[in-house]
């Protein structure tokens, strides 16, 4: 589902700068249809990784996707918390390191997005060949999300890769 669009179907558009936390919000899920956003901003900080995944974790925490009451609940973590690693690490090997994430959910699909200064274009690597290493990146995020994309920056170099899973059921 590899896609360049700027958008997923059905995206709403950037959030107003008035919805966003960069604080962890109290620990309940947002209601049905209501958007919750996070931005971390990674510019200039070290172990963006890390920092990343325990930004995501809080944030799956806040939004009550954590703790897992079962096995299919705590998959949809992991595969959220992988995606992400696997973006912000992209950033930092293939751009000059991952400049913002985001994250934001509407109780049904979570988004992800990775800002950063680089100009290639993302792409899993054909054919895929799973006995060798490195390269796996963009496989494993087409792999487990909906859908994902690029939004080049208009007035900037620089990109924003985006990637949607949904919710654990």
């Amino acid at each position: 589902m590899s896609t360049t669009r700027p958008c997923s179907p059905g995206d709403r558009g950037p959030e107003p700068e008035a919805a966003v936390a960069a604080a962890p919000a109290p620990a309940t899920a947002p209601e049905s249809g209501a958007r919750q956003v996070r931005r971390l901003s990674l510019n200039g900080e070290s172990g963006v990784v890390p920092l990343a995944r325990d930004f995501t974790r809080e944030a799956l925490h806040a939004w009550g996707w954590l703790p897992a009451s079962g096995a299919d609940r705590r998959a949809a973590a992991e595969d959220v918390l992988l995606v992400v690693s696997e973006l912000v690490t992209n950033a930092c090997l293939h751009a000059e390191g991952p400049d913002e994430l985001w994250l934001s959910s509407d109780g049904k699909v979570l988004r992800i997005e990775v800002s950063d200064r680089g100009a290639g274009q993302p792409a899993p690597r054909t054919p895929h060949r799973a006995g060798r290493p490195g390269g796996h990146g963009m496989f494993i995020v087409q792999r487990l999300c909906l859908d994902w994309g690029v939004v080049r920056a208009a007035d900037s170099a620089g990109k924003t890769v985006w990637a949607e899973l949904g919710a654990p059921g």
